[in-house]
Parts: structure tokens; sequence; C-alpha cells
């Protein structure tokens, strides 16, 4: 394997002994940070996640994909109701807090929807999902959910790239 640069990338065939490698490929494609909640029977749970992409506008569907190693798996395997939050470049405290403590809402603006599933507020966009269908996907579950209820706001977009954290502003 060489020095990575832009004229000599490294090229390797994805195996179980370099999967650091196939991760760092996957952190080069630039997302939107989210964190997804539900409620438990140990109150209500939170969880990042940029595994999440829009799927269907008729009807309204989006995916995202928990790791089935995560300790949260359990939370969000079965959970029929969720709700995920695009994180605004204002919301990395959020983010640092969930992905350390499935249970950081503490000194979260927060309510409950109707299905007791929380809602962090100042989002740049909520999507208040039920669960439709869940497929295997490796060491991950993909979860398809219909948008029962969106919220939007405006401001710059919380992102992730290579392992860090910056922001899109729009132009």
């Amino acid at each position: 394997m060489n020095m990575q640069s832009p004229n000599h990338p490294v090229t390797f065939q994805p195996q179980s002994d370099n999967t650091r490698l196939l991760r760092d490929a996957f952190g080069r494609f630039a997302t939107g940070v989210t964190i997804v909640t539900a409620m438990s029977e140990d109150g209500p749970v939170g969880i990042t996640a940029n595994s999440f992409s829009s799927v269907s506008l008729d009807p309204p569907l989006v995916l995202w994909a928990p790791d089935k190693g995560s300790r949260r798996f359990r939370y969000f395997e079965q959970a029929e109701h969720y709700a995920i939050h695009v994180l605004c470049n204002e919301q990395s405290s959020v983010c640092h807090g969930f992905a350390k403590n499935a249970h950081a809402f503490d000194g979260l603006d927060l309510e409950k929807n109707e299905h007791g599933v929380p809602l962090i507020e100042h989002c740049l966009a909520r999507f208040e999902c039920q669960r439709v269908a869940a497929y295997e996907g490796g060491d991950h579950l993909i979860v398809l959910g219909r948008v029962l209820r969106a919220e939007m706001r405006e401001g710059d977009a919380l992102t992730f790239f290579a392992g860090k954290f910056g922001q899109i502003a729009p132009k």
C-alpha cells in the first residue's frame, strides 16, 4: 500500500482485517449529522447517526441504519415510532452528548409527540416517523420509516467529513 496523495490513492479490497481503511474511505463522503430519538423501557433515548437518507416523496419515506454492535441497538431495533433530527452547526455539543450517552437530554429544549417520542428543538429539520420495515444490512439494520410529520428551519448544517465536524452554509 502506498502513501495516499491526490496523485497516488490508496487502493484496497475490503476485508475483515482492513475495516479501518474502508471506514476511512466511507468518511470521504460528507454527511449531515443526525440524532435519532425514541421512547424505551428505560425512558427517552437518542443515538447519533449519519446513515440517513430520503427515499421517497410519495409515500414520504426515509431510512437510517443503526449499528448492531451499538449498546443502544436494542432500543432502536424494534422502535415503532422515532424521530430523526438534522442538526445545525450550533448543535455539535448535542451530537457529542448523544455519542457518549443515550440519555443526554439534560439541558435541551425537549417535548414529546403523541407517541411519546422525545423531540429535540432548534434542529434544521426533524422527521417524526413510523417504522415501515427493516432489512438486514451486514453489521447494521436498515430501518425504513414513513414520515408522519416534518419540521424545518433556516440555518447552517453541521457536517461530518473524514472524522471531523464542519459546517455547510448556504451561498
